[in-house]
């Protein structure tokens, strides 16, 4: 596979950056070899304004529905020519954000997810559910088409090493609905054994939280994915998220004139 193009997608939990890391992380993600970028946890911020304006000035594709006040949702930042996907939820639509890209095989679907997190309040926890219930009847399904459904989940799978008391049996049934709509854990069709985690608490829990799903056309184009814990675990952290990194077979067929990362990070002074 060596010298050939492919197709590559990284999600990135942003955890709503101040301006001064918000410039650190523009640094590192335009240093990215991913066409493209599924940047979660954006709000209406100073910080990640300044992300979407910095690459729009570079010549990226960027598509941020801009969250209200206090909420977050996802920034699609893309070096490839991407065209608008359609509406996926109604409740919190800025979490489920979907762009189509040309490919070798065909337009992907690009679907960006940011679910909900939760406390054990009785708002938050009809909140998270109620998200995914919108998903389950606006996803599309995964035995037709090639579509990756990746971003910050905030699920678990059911068989997650260690187990947690605190999530619940809707939470786990999100995942095991995705499987049964025909998509596949891009990760665990690669690793099957693996036990790596995205997000680790103070007390020093590992939680896989961040996902990749293909449809099953998809599967077959799987070259790669693994997390990158960089982000999280060097000094001055990017993130309390390690990414996640998505490559497939697929060649992309429209791109973009973009800077390079040295005159993407320039732009900013």
């Amino acid at each position: 596979m060596t010298g050939q193009p492919t197709l590559d997608v990284l999600t990135f939990n942003l955890n709503n950056p101040s301006q001064e890391r918000a410039e650190r992380q523009l640094g590192y993600l335009a240093a990215r070899p991913e066409q493209i970028l599924v940047l979660t946890e954006a709000a209406d911020s100073k910080g990640c304004s300044l992300l979407a304006s910095r690459f729009t000035e570079a010549g990226y594709e960027v598509v941020f529905p801009r969250p209200e006040r206090g909420e977050r949702g996802v920034m699609v930042v893309s070096r490839l020519i991407t065209q608008p996907g359609p509406a996926i939820v109604g409740y919190l639509p800025h979490r489920a954000v979907s762009v189509t890209v040309s490919s070798s095989g065909g337009p992907l679907d690009v679907i960006g997810l940011y679910v909900p997190s939760r406390d054990a309040s009785e708002a938050k926890t009809l909140r998270k559910r109620r998200f995914l219930e919108h998903c389950r009847d606006g996803l599309p399904g995964g035995r037709s088409g090639l579509r990756l459904l990746i971003g910050d989940f905030n699920v678990l799978e059911p068989g997650h090493r260690p187990a947690y008391r605190f999530f619940r049996e809707f939470e786990y049934g999100f995942y095991e609905w995705l499987g049964e709509s025909g998509y596949r854990d891009a990760f665990r069709m690669l690793h099957p054994e693996a036990a790596e985690y995205s997000w680790v608490g103070r007390t020093g829990d590992g939680y896989r939280y961040d996902h990749a799903h293909v449809s099953g056309l998809l599967a077959a184009e799987l070259r790669g994915c693994f997390y990158v814990h960089e982000p999280r675990t060097r000094p001055g952290r990017l993130s309390d998220h390690s990414a996640l990194s998505t490559s497939f077979t697929l060649a992309p067929v429209q791109t973009r004139p973009v800077a390079h990362a040295g005159d993407v990070v320039a732009s900013l002074f």
